[in-house]
C-alpha cells in the first residue's frame, strides 16, 4: 500500500481545505492501494486540543473521513513518536506546522516530503504514480 503520512489539526486555517482534499484523495484511490494516515498533533498552535474520541469525531462528521485516525502524538522535537522521526530522518524535513505531509511506498521508504502550503491536488499526481505502479504490477503477476 501507499501512505501518505499527514499530522493533523481541527482548528487550523488549513484544516478545511486539506481534510476535504484528503478524503477526496482516500475516496478516489483507496482503500485497497492507499490509505491517509491521518496523526492528529497539537504541536502548533495549539490547534488540536480535543481529545482523540473528539478529534475522531469531529473528522468524520464534518469531512466524512474514512481513512485512519491515530492517537494525538508529538511529530517534531525530542517527543517525536519514532514513525515521524523515521520520515524526518529519511527527508530531512521536520514538520513545522499542521498538515505536513509525507508519501510512504509499499515498502516502506519515504519518497517525498510536503509542507502545510502544497495542496493536496499539487501532490495528487504523485499518489496517483505510486498507486499505478502497484495496480500494474499486480496486473502483470496475474
Amino acid at each position: 500500500q501507499v501512505s501518505l503520512v499527514v499530522n493533523v489539526a481541527s482548528e487550523c486555517g488549513y484544516t478545511d481545505s486539506h481534510y476535504k482534499a484528503l478524503q477526496q484523495l482516500q475516496r478516489d484511490l483507496g482503500p485497497y492501494h492507499f490509505n491517509v494516515l491521518a496523526f492528529p498533533c497539537n504541536q502548533f498552535g495549539q490547534q488540536e486540543p480535543d481529545t482523540n474520541k473528539e478529534i475522531e469525531s469531529f473528522a468524520r462528521k464534518t469531512y466524512g473521513a474514512s481513512f485512519p485516525m491515530f492517537s494525538k502524538i508529538a511529530v517534531s522535537g525530542a517527543g517525536a513518536i519514532p514513525a515521524f522521526k523515521y520520515l524526518i530522518d529519511s527527508t530531512g524535513e521536520e514538520p513545522s506546522w499542521n498538515f505536513w505531509k509525507y508519501l510512504v511506498d509499499p515498502n516502506g521508504k519515504v519518497v517525498k516530503a510536503w509542507d502545510s502550503t502544497v495542496s493536496v491536488e499539487e501532490i495528487r499526481p504523485y499518489v496517483t504514480e505510486l498507486v499505478r505502479k502497484i495496480i500494474l504490477k499486480k496486473k502483470d503477476e496475474l
